[in-house]
Parts: C-alpha cells; structure tokens; sequence
C-alpha cells in the first residue's frame, strides 16, 4: 500500500472521528389540562432545555453544544407531540453552518402532532457562511384536526460584519402530511455561486436573508390579518389553498428578517419564545 493512500486512509479516519453528531427525541402528552414531557433522549452534543415546564403549553429549546455546525455533522431531531398536547420548538439562538472542507452538513427532523395538539416549530435562524454546505429534511405527520407553526429562516452570512457567501451549498427538503395524506412538499436547491445567485431579481434581488412560515389549518382571515401589516422592513407575501397558508420572506439582512417574521407570527397570534425576545 503506498504512502500517499496511507495518509489518505489516516486523515479521512481523523476527519470521521472529530465530526460532530446529535440527536434528541421528545414526546409530550397532556395532563390535568397541562402538557407534559412524557419522554426525553439526548444523545452527542444536542440538549433540550425546558424554561416554563409548569405552563399549559409546554416550551422546549434545543441546544447544540457543539458550538456550530460544519462538514460531516450529522444531526437528528424527533418531535411526537401527543393528542390535546401543546408545545412551541426554539432554539438558544441561530444555528452557525460553517465552512465545510468534506461533505454537508446533514440535519434530519421528524415532527409528529396528534389528535387536538398544536406544535409550533419556531427556531432561530440559520446563517450559512462562506463554502457552508447544509443538507436538511423535514417530515412531518399531521392528525387531521392538529395546528401547526412551522418557521424556518435561513441568512447568508453576516451583513454587519460584511462577510459574503460567494460559494456554497444548501438543499433543503419539506414533505407535510395530513392524515396520512401528502399537503405540502416543497424541494429547494441553491449552490455554486450563491452571492451572485441571490443578486438576481427573480431569487432574492440582492437581499441576503429568507424564510417560509406554514400555518396548518390557514384560511383567508390568517392572510388578510397578515396583509393588513404596514411596517415590514422586507418583502413577504402569503396565501392560503387546501386548508394551510404559506408566507414567504426575504429581507436585507438577519435583523430585519427576525423583525418581519416576528410582526406576522404576533399577526397570527402565535406566542414568540421567550429567547426571541431578548
């Protein structure tokens, strides 16, 4: 065996041991008109933290105690929420994707809503920097009469500190079922070039952050509380079909993206977490 294929062996061996990985899994369930933790597993460098465990709706916080994420990381959240159960999903504060020198980032979340239950999905944002590579899959399994919140936001770099992500990855993968049955799926892609990419009218017009709020059941009078809004920094738009609403965002930077989502979620009357408004 020559040398050269030796040290390829060792240093692909050294990259495997020194990536991270996580997973948690929470299941909750409804009590004496509370909602409860039922079930908790941590495993790598994920942690859930529970600020108001005495309230009627449950708040969880996921915490990656690796610091960020970056090439090779695997990650795996699993959410069951049972039936009359309430919980709202955040995060610590936003995700870093650093650069990645071998493989994506890979972040796989499975959120399950019972029988009268409501989940609100609402983590701080993403920011991708420069040659991140991010690869990340949603599924979730709506009971027919179950809400939900689901928020994601991604931002591009860090505008205040006048960084540009010139090359990258990010393919992000969304599939909602109701009842067993298909209401949402949604494949998005962008890599290569993404600074110039996101200068052009029709992605992003020069606008460095983005976001997709789905609200299940949505109806028309979601839509219009939410067009009634006259003070967003950015551009959003909404619409509703088949029993759910979509809004889409797309602002300058992280900060005014977080102001418009949070102007349309308190639009919607859905409770912020507390660690958004510090």
């Amino acid at each position: 065996m020559s040398e050269t294929l030796i040290s390829d062996e060792r240093t692909q061996a050294l990259f495997a041991a020194n990536r991270a990985s996580g997973r948690v899994a929470l299941s909750v369930r409804a009590s004496d008109g509370r909602s409860r933790r039922d079930a908790v597993h941590e495993a790598g460098s994920l942690r859930l933290r529970f600020p108001n465990a005495d309230a009627a709706a449950l708040e969880a916080v996921i915490l990656n105690t690796a610091g960020g994420m970056t090439g090779g990381d695997r990650f795996g959240i699993d959410i069951d929420v049972g039936d009359n159960a309430s919980l709202v999903v955040g995060t610590t504060s936003a995700e870093k994707i650093y650069r990645s020198l071998q493989g994506d980032v890979t972040v796989n979340v499975a959120l399950k809503v019972g029988a009268g239950a409501h989940l609100a999905w609402l983590p701080q944002e993403t920011i991708l920097f420069d040659q991140a590579r991010y690869a990340r899959r949603i599924e979730v399994d709506l009971a027919p009469d179950a809400a939900l919140v689901l928020a994601e936001a991604v931002v591009f770099g860090r505008a205040t500190m006048g960084e540009t992500v010139t090359q990258g990855s990010l393919a992000d993968r969304w599939r909602v079922r109701r009842g067993g049955r298909l209401i949402f799926a949604e494949n998005m892609r962008l890599d290569g070039d993404i600074h110039r990419k996101l200068a052009a009218p029709a992605i992003a017009a020069g606008r460095l952050a983005v976001a997709t709020i789905l609200i299940a059941p949505g109806d028309d009078a979601r839509v219009e509380a939410v067009r009634a809004l006259d003070a967003l920094s950015g551009e959003v738009g909404l619409s509703c079909w088949d029993g759910i609403a979509v809004a889409r965002f797309c602002a300058a930077d992280g900060a005014a993206l977080r102001q418009d989502i949070c102007a349309v979620l308190t639009a919607l009357n859905v409770p912020l977490p507390r660690l958004w408004l510090n």
